[in-house]
C-alpha cells in the first residue's frame, strides 16, 4: 500500500492493481503531483509482468471533478498540466492491462475522461457525469478523442456542447457505461465479477484483442491525440478561458452569459 499522503495510492492483490485518485478535499480533482503519480502508477503495473487487471477509483465520495482549475489559472503549470492530462489518457487507454474504472458521486470533464479512456466503466446510481469546458471557455478536445469513438455523434453533441450534468442512467443509455449499480457494496461487487471474468481470458489474447480494437478506427489515437492537444492547449490560454475560470472562481457568470 502507498503512503496515505500520496495524491495517488497503489494496491496491489494477485493479478490486480487498485489505483486511487487521493485528493477527497479537492474532489480529487487532477493537479501536476497527482498526473504524475498517476502516469507513474500505470506505467509501474504494465512493466510489472505478474500484473493483468488495473482498477481506477477516486477516494472519499467523488470519483474525480476534472481539472484543477485554481492550478490550471497559475501560469507556470498551465503548460505542463496539459501535456499530463494527455499523458494519463494515453497510458490508461494504451495500456497492455484490462481497465476498469469504479465510479462514485461524479466523473465530471477530466475526471469523465479518464473514465473515457478505461475498458469497462462501472458507476452507482446516485453518480453525475458532464463536460462543462465550454462553460468555462474550453475545449474538450482530448476528451473528444474517446467520445468520438464511444457514442453517437447526436448524444456527443448533446454531452459536450450544452456542458449539463447528466445522471448515471443517461450516461449508461448512450454507452458511457457499462453498468449502474445500487451503492458503494455493490459497485466492488460489480468490479470484482468483472475481474473474475477477465482472468478466464487468456493474458496476450486480450491484450491483442484490446490492441486490434483501438487500431481498427480509421484514425490512430495517435494522430487524434496529435491534433487534439493542440486545440486543447490553445483554448488553455484563451481570453474566454481565462474570463471563464475567473467567474467559476467567483461563483459568476462569464461575461457571455445572459
Amino acid at each position: 500500500m502507498s503512503d496515505s499522503s500520496a495524491p495517488v495510492l497503489v494496491a496491489t492483490a494477485g493479478p490486480v492493481t487498485t489505483v486511487t485518485l487521493n485528493r477527497p478535499e479537492k474532489r480529487n480533482a487532477l493537479n501536476v503531483p497527482l498526473l504524475d503519480h498517476l502516469i507513474a502508477a500505470v506505467g509501474h503495473a504494465e512493466a510489472d509482468p505478474t500484473q493483468r487487471i488495473l482498477v481506477l477509483r477516486g477516494a472519499g465520495t467523488v470519483f474525480c471533478s476534472g481539472l484543477d482549475l485554481e492550478e490550471m489559472s497559475r501560469g507556470e503549470n498551465a503548460a505542463k498540466s496539459a501535456d499530463l492530462v494527455e499523458g494519463a489518457l494515453r497510458r490508461l487507454s494504451g495500456t497492455r492491462l484490462m481497465t476498469i474504472a469504479a465510479v462514485q458521486g461524479a466523473a465530471v470533464a477530466g475526471g469523465a475522461g479518464l473514465m473515457s479512456a478505461t475498458d469497462f466503466a462501472i458507476a452507482t446510481r446516485d453518480a453525475k457525469f458532464g463536460y462543462p469546458e465550454v462553460r468555462r471557455g474550453l475545449v474538450p478536445a482530448i476528451i473528444m478523442t474517446f467520445l468520438r469513438r464511444q457514442l453517437r455523434e447526436r448524444d456527443a453533441r448533446e454531452l459536450l456542447l450544452l456542458g449539463k450534468l447528466f445522471t448515471a442512467e443517461h450516461a449508461h443509455d448512450i454507452g458511457l457505461l457499462n453498468r449502474i449499480v445500487a451503492d458503494a457494496a455493490a459497485l466492488d461487487a460489480e468490479v470484482q465479477s468483472i475481474i473474475s471474468s477477465l482472468l478466464q481470458g487468456a493474458p496476450q489474447a486480450l491484450s491483442e484483442t484490446k490492441r486490434e480494437l483501438a487500431e481498427l478506427w480509421p484514425s490512430t489515437y495517435e494522430a487524434d491525440f496529435a491534433r487534439a492537444h493542440s486545440i486543447h492547449v490553445a483554448a488553455r490560454t484563451s481570453a474566454e478561458a481565462q474570463e471563464g475560470i475567473a467567474a467559476f472562481h467567483a461563483k459568476r457568470r462569464p461575461n457571455w452569459a445572459p
